[in-house]
């Protein structure tokens, strides 16, 4: 699941930068998880998961960004052009790591790899959706054009960065509907691709 934290860094200066993309910044944290059965595994991701401040509820996996922009200013023929603009990512995944009991049957086993393994691919996601909206908010900073002052300009920065925020705010929420949605039929699809690779010897069993 979800989610992230944004915040906004923006510093505002009339140096000429070099031209810079969008960068990301990731980093992984793990919490440990218990349990032999999947009953007891999904009471320890419900206690130990991390939870979101909008909901306050606990998830077995979660994204934190934060948007960094940076913009610069410059006179061009006596009107205000941005002439340097970078936004950067960073992003912080949230990851369970069970700590694999001796008494777990082989079903538990492989239910737990599947499903670990799709929770990061659902985070790293995040992570995509990110990049790629920080990308967009980036060149529409880029391609603001003349103003007729800076302090024109840079009301429109802000007025840019705060729709594409909330753009890609929606695109998460949106992805995370549709993540669930579909969950049930994902997994136990992932499952039988998991047991076909085993029973054709390119996992380990």
């Amino acid at each position: 699941m979800n989610k992230k934290s944004l915040l906004i860094l923006s510093a505002l200066f009339c140096a000429v930068q070099p031209a810079q993309s969008a960068s990301l910044t990731k980093t992984y944290n793990y919490f440990s998880v218990g349990g032999s059965t999947l009953d007891e595994i999904e009471g320890e991701l419900s206690k130990r998961g991390p939870q979101l401040k909008s909901s306050g509820r606990r998830h077995p996996g979660a994204t934190r960004m934060e948007f960094t922009t940076r913009v610069g200013y410059g006179e061009v023929k006596g009107a205000c052009q941005v002439v340097q603009a970078s936004v950067t990512v960073k992003a912080r995944v949230i990851l369970p790591k069970w700590r694999r009991s001796r008494k777990a049957e082989q079903d538990v086993r492989l239910i737990w790899d599947t499903l670990s393994s799709d929770i990061k691919r659902h985070e790293e996601s995040h992570v995509i959706i990110a990049k790629n909206h920080a990308r967009e908010m980036e060149q529409a900073l880029k391609g603001l054009g003349r103003q007729e002052n800076c302090q024109v300009a840079a009301a429109k920065v802000k007025a840019i960065t705060a729709r594409l925020l909330q753009k890609h705010d929606r695109a998460q929420v949106e992805f995370d509907r549709i993540e669930g949605m579909n969950f049930e039929s994902r997994i136990l699809r992932l499952l039988r691709y998991r047991i076909e690779r085993i029973g054709d010897g390119r996992l380990p069993g």
